[in-house]
């Protein structure tokens, strides 16, 4: 049987997951801000300024006509999960510093140590007719850390809200053409059609508007992040971009098993998963694929386009609004891009698909993880590490003798420029020295090259980043 949470733990997590909420609520008011600085700047221009920018009013009009149409998306996906605990509980605690938390009189402890039983925390997400595993794992340390729940499937499904602005023009950006088509996009009338949906769910208190926290704008910036991702995993314009970075993987794992059995067919784990696409792609290819993620942003948004899209193409948002920086043009940064490019429950994954919420270590650092897997795949994801040598050993534990460990990305360590009062742990390795790592827990190298490719770019911008990421297959040795 799973340990029960603690009051303790349930407040804690309740409080988390209102602020990585209250970050998707107050999206739309940032990013009202955003536009208000602009025309701010504008205001202050000269006459003769003005005229010779006098479309950028307009401009702005229709950045907050993108700006509700991404905040219907948010509000949809919001509207479709469902909290693993009860939001209504009584728990007190100020937004702006960690002290004199209570639950009902009782201080809160720091930090979570305790695991969850993984064998019995997994519940079913319905995929039109497919499933989709989510598993309850380990809890996290903070907001950012915290474990995803598995949205909970009750067996009806949920009234479609379908968004009727779908629709984009390619035409110069005036007056007569920045009319909204309906009224629905207005972020107002689009939380109302939400919340007052009749759904088959319990009514969503937590999505109140007036509910909001305060909270930093730092954590809104990881919603923008999270719509940059949607472009990578799951639009044809992020096609080329999975093409550099999971086509070889993809293909590497094809050589390797060729042989897959329906009846057996092998295992993969994918740290840092993300938005879910390559986890569902190795899936599909004829594996056992289980997807870890650490962020809670990330798990609401792969829950909702795993298991509540309807079809391809269905929904529509504007990812690049949010800088004026390095666009060729309006029209390229104020350009739609609609998602899924696949139906996922149409994509063909093998039975066993699932995902799993909560840090790394945490969760697979566990002797009944030991051997588990044929294979492990990690793409941009060790340089999110506190300490990439505990990775390594722990990648190490959990792929069977004789398994594989395929592996591309960079070294852009997450935490190398952290200067906080915490003083987090960050071991920054060269290249040369990972791979010492590795050898030291018993892989060696099969096949290394160099992979080019960027990380969730506009592909229409002036500025490109470009990586020079190693793309390496290593053979866990067999032991005597």
């Amino acid at each position: 049987m799973a340990r029960r949470y603690s009051r303790q733990e349930e407040a804690l997590e309740i409080k988390s997951l209102r602020r990585i909420l209250s970050a998707y609520l107050n999206y739309s008011d940032a990013a009202e801000e955003d536009v208000r600085r602009y025309e701010r700047s504008f205001a202050k221009l000269s006459p003769a300024h003005k005229d010779l920018l006098s479309h950028l009013p307009v401009k702005y009009k229709r950045i907050r006509w993108c700006i509700s149409v991404n905040t219907f998306f948010i509000m949809s996906m919001l509207q479709a999960f469902e909290p693993p605990i009860e939001m209504n509980q009584g728990v007190n605690f100020d937004d702006h510093d960690g002290q004199g938390d209570t639950v009902e009189g009782h201080p809160l402890s720091a930090t979570l140590s305790n695991p969850i039983d993984k064998d019995v925390c997994s519940e079913q997400l319905t995929i039109s007719g497919s499933h989709v595993s989510m598993h309850r794992p380990l809890h996290g340390k903070e907001e950012n850390n915290l474990i995803n729940h598995a949205t909970r499937s009750n067996g009806k499904e949920g009234t479609h809200i379908e968004s009727c602005c779908n629709e984009y023009v390619d035409r110069p950006l005036t007056d007569d053409h920045c009319k909204e088509p309906c009224d629905c996009h207005q972020s107002a009338s689009c939380h109302d059609s939400l919340t007052n949906a009749n759904v088959s769910s319990p009514p969503r208190d937590w999505l109140d508007m007036s509910s909001r926290a305060n909270i930093p704008l730092a954590d809104v910036d990881k919603v923008r992040c999270i719509i940059r991702n949607i472009i990578r995993d799951w639009t044809i314009e992020g096609q080329r971009e999975r093409d550099q970075c999971y086509k070889p993987i993809l293909k590497e794992l094809d050589r390797l098993f060729p042989s897959r059995s329906k009846e057996r067919p092998p295992s993969c784990l994918v740290p840092g998963a993300g938005l879910g696409r390559l986890a569902l792609e190795i899936s599909c290819l004829g594996f056992v694929s289980q997807g870890n993620e650490f962020s809670y942003y990330m798990m609401i948004c792969s829950s909702f386009i795993l298991n509540h899209t309807q079809a391809a193409g269905e929904w529509t948002i504007y990812p690049w609004i949010h800088g004026n920086c390095n666009s060729l043009s309006d029209i390229d940064q104020l350009r739609p891009v609609s998602f899924p490019d696949i139906h996922p429950a149409s994509a063909g994954i093998t039975e066993g698909f699932s995902m799993c919420g909560g840090d790394f270590v945490e969760v697979y650092n566990d002797e009944s993880q030991k051997g588990t897997w044929d294979a492990v795949v990690t793409c941009f994801f060790l340089d999110t590490a506190h300490n990439i040598v505990e990775y390594i050993e722990i990648i190490s534990n959990i792929v069977k003798d004789g398994g594989v460990w395929i592996n591309m990305g960079p070294l852009l360590y997450h935490f190398a420029d952290s200067y906080g009062p915490d003083d987090e742990m960050s071991v920054e390795l060269s290249l040369e020295d990972v791979k010492k790592v590795a050898f030291h827990y018993g892989f060696e190298l099969e096949v290394e090259t160099t992979i080019e490719t960027t990380y969730s770019a506009n592909p229409r911008s002036m500025m490109q980043n470009r990586y020079f990421a190693p793309l390496w297959t290593m053979k866990k040795k067999q032991k005597p």
